[in-house]
């Protein structure tokens, strides 16, 4: 009798980058969810932002049957990942496993929250402040990614989260950060989409700072630029940046 093939591959750095660019780099997710009335997963589409250490956000409405499920049961999936052209199944997704935390108005980090996700999402500014919609931390609890035919990987919550000591002082900058970069060197973010994201259009802007990387928007478009590591000090953020211009030059 021949022994079990094991699919899953040694969770390795590429494997890493790849599921950190599917989250943070998503303006939106598949959610599944356990239905109250009736026990059946429940599958939705919702938008999504990054908090500054890497979790998951998600705006919902207390009149959607996902909401009532979180507040029952704070279990939950996220589906990351667009197919392209082809072959729908050959395109990486992740599945990350998560529990829902909803953040009240009045919690220090609701502030934080609404200021990064509608940087990502303009639109939302329309309902963010409507009495029912509220914010959720999806923590992510472990994830599952698909990188492509035979390429799969268990991850851990910490593989997607940001590790550094920067993260709150950074994100008491990040508003004045993106100001100076989109007003005094609005060029860069044309360089880094050119360069790094590998964009022929123009007119992208920095929308979102934080220790690992990059949110750049081009109308309802997003490019995640990552940095090769977390910076460990908000004060390295401008050579971190400059970094990117220099080395990039030739690109």
């Amino acid at each position: 009798m021949k022994e079990p093939v094991n699919i899953i591959r040694d969770t390795d750095d590429q494997a890493r980058g790849l599921a950190r660019r599917l989250v943070r780099g998503a303006r939106f997710a598949a959610i599944a969810v356990c239905e109250p009335d009736t026990g059946f997963p429940f599958v939705s589409r919702v938008l999504t932002g990054i908090d500054t250490d890497g979790t998951p956000v998600i705006l919902i409405s207390a009149l959607s049957t996902h909401t009532a499920a979180l507040r029952a049961d704070p279990r939950a999936s996220l589906l990351f990942g667009e197919p392209g052209k082809g072959d729908p199944l050959a395109h990486p997704r992740i599945t990350v496993r998560t529990n829902a935390e909803q953040v009240s108005r009045d919690d220090p980090s609701h502030q934080r929250l609404r200021s990064r996700f509608i940087a990502r999402h303009p639109k939302a500014t329309l309902y963010v402040d409507f009495g029912d919609f509220a914010f959720f931390r999806m923590v992510p609890v472990s994830a599952s990614l698909n990188g492509g035919f035979g390429k799969a990987y268990a991850l851990e919550a910490a593989d997607l989260l940001i590790a550094s000591p920067a993260i709150s002082e950074l994100a008491e900058i990040e508003q004045s950060a993106i100001a100076h970069m989109n007003t005094d060197h609005a060029e860069a973010a044309d360089f880094y989409a050119r360069t790094l994201g590998k964009s022929s259009k123009s007119g992208w802007a920095i929308r979102g700072i934080d220790c690992a990387g990059l949110d750049l928007v081009h109308g309802d478009a997003l490019l995640r630029i990552e940095f090769d590591a977390p910076i460990q000090t908000a004060a390295e953020l401008r050579h971190k940046l400059a970094e990117l211009m220099h080395s990039n030059r030739n690109n």
